[in-house]
């Protein structure tokens, strides 16, 4: 039997509230199988069971915050003996004076919940019964459930308050380092162009898609970039799961599209129109908002030139693309107007250096002037 603990969605989360079961204690799961939704101060979001098993008790009801840690359920491994029921407590012998309880009785007191009196040998008084009955003589009051408005605004001011505590403490615990290269876009915006010729619009491959695409096979050169900094030491990770940072009305979140590097390009199309798609919907599962091993930030065409990212813990390292705009550049020793784009790297000192981080913005550069290697 294991407890299956509230998970943490994020290097900012402290507690989550669960709004919903979608299991009951009994059912089979399978690993990956979705047990609960769980609120967080970003966003709702599924959270998936980590084996194979049996539910066997659920501990936290919804619409509870329990801190990450807690135990919520306890699931039995496949296989796993049933665990013996607990055995029930006695209830003791109630001890209450005649007249107590016939006050109780006229003041609507429990006296099984008043507990131990202080009478003789602890039982229930007179006193113990008026004592309990004035604790709850204020009659309750039902709040009236704030406007949409304001819990949405609520909702934005806690996004707004995790995203501030997240990066507060990434830029006080992380020795950013940060560099630029300015990329030549023509070859692969012509080369996608005709790509997409002839395609209907539903089928097509978004600019963004070539952007993800590099940076998933760029890492292979630099694979320090691609992990995390957990217990004083680089972990990095074999798996390319790229965070993707999304807006929304009440903030920004960066959940990650699994194994990028080995999807195609209508593949990872595919996988981020349905990724901002579930972002937006509240539907995303809890893997999504936690294996990102490196996240990219794209601003779009209306952006600035460049954008400066700050790391999310507790990965090593942030690519940026700013807006696609013509600029001069000079190729073949004349200088021409094209289609360009500056990609930042904001990455940790403690796992990597300036000479790998510019080999690894190359390495973008280079993928995206030969998009056909993509």
């Amino acid at each position: 039997m294991s407890d299956f603990n509230m998970p943490s969605l994020g290097a900012d989360m402290d507690e989550g509230e669960i709004l919903a079961w979608k299991v009951k204690p009994g059912d089979s799961v399978r690993k990956g199988d979705v047990l609960l939704e769980v609120d967080t101060s970003k966003a709702a979001f599924d959270v998936e069971a980590d084996h194979d098993g049996v539910v066997e008790e659920i501990l936290v009801e919804p619409g509870r915050k329990v801190a990450v840690g807690t135990p919520i359920a306890r699931i039995r491994q496949t296989g796993e003996a049933l665990a013996k029921p607990a055995p029930k407590p006695v209830a003791p012998h109630l001890r209450i004076t005649p007249l107590a309880r016939v006050v109780a009785k006229d003041l609507g007191v429990d006296p099984a919940k008043i507990g131990r009196g202080t009478g003789i040998d602890g039982a229930i008084t007179r006193a113990d019964v008026e004592r309990a009955a004035a604790k709850h003589e204020e009659p309750h009051v039902e709040k009236a459930p704030p406007p949409p408005s304001g819990a949405d605004k609520s909702k934005r001011e806690g996004l707004r308050d995790a995203i501030a505590a997240a990066m507060s403490r990434s830029k006080r615990e992380i020795p950013h380092y940060y560099l630029s290269q300015t990329i030549d876009l023509e070859p692969a915006l012509n080369w996608l162009e005709k790509l997409n010729a002839g395609r209907p619009i539903t089928e097509r491959i978004l600019s963004p898609v070539l952007l993800l695409k590099a940076v998933a096979h760029a890492i292979w050169e630099v694979p320090e970039l691609n992990g995390y900094w957990t217990d004083g030491a680089l972990n990095q990770s074999e798996s390319v799961h790229l965070g993707v940072a999304i807006s929304l009305h009440s903030g920004v979140i960066a959940p990650a599209i699994h194994d990028a590097d080995d999807m195609s390009l209508e593949q990872l199309m595919a996988a981020l129109a349905d990724l901002v798609q579930r972002a937006r919907h509240g539907t995303l599962k809890a893997s999504e908002m936690t294996d990102s091993t490196i996240t990219v930030t794209n601003l779009g065409d209306r952006g600035p030139e460049a954008v400066y990212g700050v790391i999310y813990p507790p990965q090593v390292a942030l690519v940026g693309f700013g807006a696609v705009m013509s600029r001069a550049l000079v190729i073949d020793g004349q200088l021409v107007a094209r289609r360009s784009v500056i990609a930042t790297l904001s990455a940790d000192h403690r796992a990597s250096d300036g000479h790998r981080g510019g080999l690894f913005l190359r390495a973008i550069a280079r993928l995206l002037e030969h998009p056909e290697s993509l």
